[in-house]
């Protein structure tokens, strides 16, 4: 299930300086865990796409660019 909701960030920050200490901790804990760390897995850019897919050099290339 997924919703969306129109709120500034301003408002959302108010609000969970609102909230006990101990849920505030379960929230960051939460975006630190999940979300965050799923976000950031599928949000690559296509630049970061473009220089993963790009050629690597063996070891043995690189030694022959050392010596060049």
């Amino acid at each position: 299930m997924q919703f969306t909701v129109d709120i500034r960030i301003e408002q959302l920050i108010n609000t969970i300086k609102q909230l006990p200490v101990n849920q505030i901790e379960k929230i960051k804990s939460a975006l630190n865990d999940n979300i965050i760390a799923k976000k950031a897995k599928s949000d690559i850019s296509e630049f970061q796409k473009f220089l993963l897919s790009g050629p690597v050099m063996s070891d043995e290339q690189y030694n022959q660019f050392k010596e060049n």
